[in-house]
């Protein structure tokens, strides 16, 4: 009789894919929550928490409460079965998977699951690829080669990311930069780190790294219209894991700084002073938007120094 494991996967699709292909055994736990927007606590499980993350679902993505309890809040309770003999995550390289990946080891900590080996499915950098590709962008062999090569995090990984991902609820990001150079079995985590804190605004500019980037985009490229602005701003958002959702909710942020010719999308004026940092426009952006346990709008991001200010 085999060992009981329990597969804690990024999504649906790859889930689907693991199934379809046989190429694990065990229980799934399907992640099925965007942590790196919204405010969280650290506690996930706790109804205090479950209902902040309702409400803010529900304003801001139309996630009804039910959906929410069906889809994720019976999920994480799969992790009270006490008999499972190991656990393996599959999570992918970017920001989006990182923020749900440090949550679930934070998780497993507190229900006492720390006896049993833990180990990590990442995908990230692939040979002969020239981008990072998601665990559903690989090969059925590449898949198995990623699987059989899992990572097994020890104590300092484990308790590494429990400790960011309270810092992450807390309300002193700085602290966040003090974990970047931290070593560990996490490949990207350190690059994930400090996207996010580039999601703050800039001290110059008043938009973040993202907002910035596809100003540059729109200037740079022959770009029709918004459609193809969000291919392009999926595509090449770097380490940000940001879905159609999200990046929606980014562009619409945007629209005072671009303008829909017959030809193409263009700067408007204010787009230009913007993209030339001659302007700040941080009053025109601020909103009562979390980043986990701080409002995105009360810190600025100096990038020279890579550090956060508070205002």
């Amino acid at each position: 009789m085999g060992t009981k494991t329990l597969h804690i996967t990024n999504g649906d699709s790859l889930t689907n894919r693991l199934k379809e292909l046989n190429l694990v055994e065990g229980e799934f736990l399907i992640w099925r929550e965007m942590l790196c927007e919204g405010p969280t606590d650290i506690k996930i499980e706790t109804t205090t928490a479950i209902a902040k993350r309702k409400t803010f679902l529900k304003k801001y993505y139309r996630i009804s409460q039910d959906d929410y309890e069906a889809k994720f809040i019976s999920q994480i309770k799969k992790i009270d079965d006490s008999s499972y003999e190991e656990i393996i995550l599959w999570f992918e390289y970017d920001l989006f998977c990182h923020i749900n990946m440090i949550a679930a080891i934070s998780l497993l900590l507190r229900k006492g699951i720390n006896n049993i080996p833990i180990y990590l499915v990442c995908s990230g950098r692939v040979e002969n690829s020239k981008k990072c590709l998601g665990l559903c962008e690989l090969s059925d062999i590449q898949l198995k080669q990623h699987f059989e090569n899992k990572v097994l995090l020890n104590t300092n990984d484990l308790e590494l990311a429990s400790h960011i991902w309270t810092l992450y609820c807390e309300s002193n990001p700085s602290k966040i930069a003090g974990q970047i150079k931290k070593e560990s079995s996490f490949d990207y985590l350190s690059i994930c780190l400090r996207a996010h804190l580039q999601r703050f605004p800039n001290m110059l500019t008043g938009l973040n790294t993202l907002e910035y980037n596809i100003l540059e985009m729109i200037d740079k490229h022959q770009i029709k219209n918004i459609k193809q602005l969000m291919g392009y701003a999926l595509e090449y958002q770097g380490f940000y894991g940001y879905g159609d959702m999200q990046m929606k909710r980014v562009l619409a942020r945007l629209f005072q700084f671009l303008d829909q010719t017959k030809e193409r999308l263009v700067l408007t004026e204010r787009g230009r002073l913007a993209l030339e940092q001659k302007k700040n426009f941080y009053n025109t952006q601020i909103l009562d938007w979390y980043y986990g346990g701080v409002k995105k709008y009360d810190y600025l991001y100096n990038g020279e120094t890579h550090k956060l200010l508070k205002l």
